[in-house]
């Protein structure tokens, strides 16, 4: 048995509530329900049984201090052109948030899960586009540029599952991982 993992940061109800009203009801984009809204440290995809207790007890082990970042700049992720995510960003590359990226990546390594060799762009996917026009967007991206959903504080990390099914996937969490001390 193996399940697709990926840890994250949960956000605030407010927060996700703030996010939630953005929706511009274009043709095309499916906003992500509010309780799948989060900030994602790190995806492994299949993880066998196995492997799971031992990313459960690395995980664990991660020490950290609490902290604030900024969730602000509504912005796209796109491929040749097309959107094919809405996303909102989480500050200036928070120091802290990097840290607890850092290793998490490292906890997967050290139990033999390849990392994602792409650079981490930290951001909350709000929407994921299908045969979107950039042109369809440009109105809604210009007024949320600048858009600020506020500070949130950061006390704790989630391991989850994630199921797909054709209503979208299912998260399930895992494990928490509290921060040991801090703001």
């Amino acid at each position: 048995m193996s399940k697709r993992l990926f840890v994250a940061i949960d956000l605030p109800k407010s927060t996700r509530q703030l996010l939630a009203d953005l929706d511009p009801h274009i043709r095309g984009v499916r906003w992500t329900q509010t309780d799948q809204m989060h900030l994602t440290l790190g995806f492994f995809g299949d993880v066998p049984e196995g492997i799971e207790l031992k990313l459960r007890e690395k995980l664990s082990a991660i020490g950290f201090g609490a902290f604030f970042i900024n969730v602000n700049g509504v912005g796209v992720f796109s491929s040749k052109g097309a959107p094919k995510i809405i996303r909102i960003g989480v500050g200036k590359a928070h120091p802290h948030l990097f840290q607890i990226h850092k290793r998490v990546q490292e906890a997967a390594l050290a139990i033999g899960i390849e990392p994602e060799l792409r650079p981490w762009h930290p951001h909350i996917t709000m929407a994921r586009c299908r045969d979107v026009s950039a042109q369809a967007l440009r109105k809604f991206l210009q007024s949320n540029a600048e858009f600020d959903a506020g500070m949130i504080r950061i006390d704790a990390f989630h391991l989850y599952s994630s199921k797909l099914t054709p209503a979208g996937p299912i998260h399930s969490r895992e494990l928490t991982v509290h921060c040991s001390g801090g703001l």
